[in-house]
């Protein structure tokens, strides 16, 4: 471990405290990095194949990812104390075809638990979409489980939702935390609030005329939103094509259409709306055509939910407490129903 004496990191408060490793796989732009960050932790290697997240990476965080986790050998990824990774969603999630283990991206978990095996780091935090849970009726997440629990960790997990940990944002997610000693962890609990969009949005004389919609799109969508609207607020279209007026937004998707999230019923979230969606600070640097953002923005995490989990892992693994509760907290069936 190593000391760190400063008391800001890219913009974002820590604590004067020893700091641990990291790595950070399937890094995206780093949102599990900057969490864990916040928290004094130092990264030392980290791995992304997108070229669009690798350039946006390299230019907020100094250096270039890794690409193919294929190419990479276990044995050659720094020593760590901590292994991140946000491991890819399409093969569970209810967007892609849910294929699981037989797409061959589902496969690239098992490339985390061979580096887990050849490492041995102290913890890892792996994150995923919340169907991860009830794919293939459970089966696929109880070899997630298993496989992690046979390397000899002691494991956690819950959904999360963004919500509740101050960003306006609708963001259900998994977060599997695991330590090599029988250490007691609990999950950040609810702040019970969050951020309001009037502080997420821009104001819409400063926003390009390119991201507001056609009259006539405009006018399908007032004709078909439910209620009477909020203000702020972002107007979601489901699967259905039902749209609804919140005063948040349903989560980022990369693969959502240009129109999925419209603010106010009128325009498309900016890029640096986006961000701030995701708990990005304002000095984030986009350096990627808005249609890239979209994607990276959607794929990745939500900062203050990371920082949270961050917050708890270090508290945890400096006190190191006995396990005195069941390590799993969450059974296959208690899962939150989506509203979006």
């Amino acid at each position: 471990m190593i000391i760190i004496f400063c008391d800001v990191y890219d913009g974002i408060h820590i604590r004067r405290m020893e700091s641990y490793k990291t790595v950070d796989l399937f890094a995206g732009i780093g949102g599990i990095r900057l969490g864990f960050q916040s928290q004094g932790c130092v990264n030392v290697f980290s791995c992304e194949w997108d070229a669009a997240a690798q350039k946006m990476y390299a230019a907020n965080f100094g250096d270039q990812p890794f690409g193919d986790i294929n190419l990479l050998d276990p044995q050659h990824v720094p020593d760590h104390d901590i292994l991140l990774a946000g491991f890819p969603c399409q093969p569970f999630s209810i967007a892609g075809k849910g294929l699981g283990f037989s797409d061959t991206r589902g496969t690239l978990f098992f490339n985390i638990e061979a580096i887990i095996k050849a490492k041995r780091p102290a913890a890892f935090l792996l994150e995923n979409v919340k169907r991860l849970t009830t794919h293939d009726a459970g089966r696929t997440f109880a070899v997630i489980l298993d496989r992690l629990t046979d390397l000899g960790y002691t494991v956690y997990y819950k959904i999360l939702n963004s919500l509740d940990y101050g960003l306006p944002q609708k963001r259900e997610r998994i977060y599997i935390v695991g330590f090599q000693d029988k250490i007691h962890f609990e999950f950040p609990k609810p702040l019970g609030y969050y951020q309001p969009l009037a502080d997420i949005l821009e104001n819409d004389e400063d926003v390009p005329e390119s991201y507001f919609l056609s009259a006539e799109i405009r006018a399908k969508r007032f004709a078909a939103v439910k209620g009477s609207p909020p203000y702020p607020s972002v107007w979601h279209e489901n699967i259905g094509g039902n749209i609804s007026a919140l005063p948040f937004s349903c989560a980022l998707r990369a693969g959502g259409s240009y129109n999925y999230l419209v603010v106010n019923g009128v325009r498309r979230l900016t890029a640096r709306e986006m961000l701030r969606l995701q708990g990005f600070p304002d000095h984030f640097i986009i350096n990627i055509p808005y249609s890239q953002l979209r994607k990276v923005a959607g794929n990745t995490v939500s900062v203050h939910v990371v920082m949270a989990i961050a917050k708890n892992m270090l508290e945890a693994l400096r006190n190191k407490q006995v396990m005195r509760k069941k390590a799993v907290q969450l059974t296959f069936m208690d899962v939150i129903h989506a509203h979006c």
